[in-house]
């Protein structure tokens, strides 16, 4: 794993934006909102030391949100795929 870090660590790193896989009810509101499908929102790997530690499954949506001193905070959509 990357960082050296245990995989219920890496959620907890402070380097690492907090990560979040969404219910159907969220994943249905965010492609209506954004007038999309699952399959053009950008993809995550299953590999990805994250998803793994999230337990997620391919085709689960994960909302990614970051801070910014300057824009406050951004979420970010990535669907989980396989390698």
């Amino acid at each position: 794993m990357s960082m050296g870090l245990k995989p219920e660590d890496i959620l907890r790193h402070k380097y690492i934006p907090k990560h979040e896989v969404l219910t159907d009810e969220e994943v249905k509101a965010v492609l209506e909102k954004y007038h999309a499908t699952k399959e053009q929102l950008p993809k995550i790997k299953l590999s990805d030391p994250v998803v793994r530690a999230l337990k997620a499954k391919p085709g689960d949506v994960i909302r990614i949100i970051r801070e910014s001193e300057t824009a406050g905070q951004s979420e970010y959509y990535r669907v989980v795929v396989q390698d």
